[in-house]
């Protein structure tokens, strides 16, 4: 049976090509690219229409010992902050993507992707930020997000949430940080997690899972395992990429893990590193689920109202988080499960 090769899905190719005017080289230094990248992501949100429903919010600051603070911004599913002890909604921790590079909490297109999961899902989204490489090196990074995380666990209650209903994720390098913190409350504090929620995530900085099998990717395999492992050495400052917290798909340990959700694009040489996560998850005994969508490329997932598998996947995201709210499934252990 013959199988066609990978191609980009031709509402993704419509996109690129109305977007295209608004592309120029970046420049070449940390603050430079920063704001040439927030200027690309405020044009490209006016293109395509890109806003989120009128929520409450509130942004605060939270001290990470021995690193920079960091902010979080809280999104609530109503116009008004609930009172506390009035609701007991779930509460979705969750970090921006952006190479380790660029982004924060302030971009109109991941503002609009918060306030809408907030509405839809009817949960709390605490959107972490953390600080930018190369400036800040790991492990900033991931103290900052775990330090996020707890935040919103201590403050759930007062927030109208439930600590019993917490969620951790992320995308691409987010998905990254969300991963790490999930290890990070394991090995540290163990608080109650009941999903962990990764797209297009990159989970291992020597590049070894990358999967460029069939794609037309514009680069030899060996060429994107150099520059995902040069984006690593300005993140990681000097540390090893195969630390646990750095590359969580090489964790000496996956087991004890809350329920996953992995969602991959298919023409993304890093649904390789997602892929590999999710059964490595499995072969743990942790609960997993992993979703490939086809012809869609690294940063078409959350093209919205423009491509119909972004519009599909916002639909499944949505009903992952509502599970939230319902009784917790319990899955039989798995004999002898896979990692020590």
């Amino acid at each position: 049976m013959m199988f066609a090769k990978p191609r980009t899905d031709a509402f993704v190719r419509a996109v690129e090509a109305r977007l295209a005017p608004l592309v120029s080289p970046p420049p070449k230094d940390a603050q430079g690219k920063q704001q040439h990248a927030r200027d690309f992501d405020t044009a490209m949100s006016e293109e395509l229409g890109i806003v989120g429903p009128r929520v409450a919010t509130e942004t605060h600051t939270v001290a990470v010992d021995g690193h920079p603070d960091t902010r979080l911004r809280v999104y609530w599913p109503s116009s008004a902050r609930p009172e506390p002890g009035t609701t007991a909604l779930p509460v979705l921790v969750y970090f921006f993507g952006g190479g380790f590079e660029v982004g924060d909490i302030d971009w109109v297109s991941w503002d609009a992707i918060y306030r809408q999961r907030a509405v839809d899902a009817e949960v709390i989204v605490v959107a972490g930020e953390y600080s930018l490489a190369p400036d800040v090196t790991y492990p900033a990074q991931p103290e900052q997000c775990w330090s996020v995380f707890e935040w919103a666990a201590e403050h759930a209650r007062a927030l109208g949430g439930d600590p019993a209903r917490m969620a951790i994720g992320g995308a691409s390098s987010g998905a990254n940080l969300a991963a790490a913190t999930v290890l990070m409350n394991r090995d540290r504090g163990n608080r109650a997690v009941r999903l962990q929620m990764l797209e297009v995530p990159v989970l291992d900085l020597t590049g070894d899972h990358l999967d460029t099998h069939g794609l037309k990717v514009g680069a030899p395999g060996l060429l994107l395992k150099r520059l995902v492992r040069a984006l690593g050495r300005k993140y990681l400052g000097g540390h090893r990429a195969s630390l646990p917290y750095a590359s969580p798909l090489l964790a000496p340990s996956l087991r004890s893990l809350p329920p996953t959700v992995i969602y991959t694009s298919e023409t993304d040489p890093l649904r390789g590193d997602g892929e590999a996560y999710a059964r490595a998850l499995s072969e743990a005994g942790v609960p997993v689920a992993g979703m490939r969508l086809i012809g869609m490329t690294h940063s078409s997932i959350g093209v919205r109202h423009e491509v119909p598998a972004a519009d599909h996947l916002h639909l499944d995201i949505v009903a992952t988080l509502r599970t939230l709210h319902d009784d917790v499934v319990a899955y039989p252990p798995v004999p002898n499960g896979g990692r020590p």
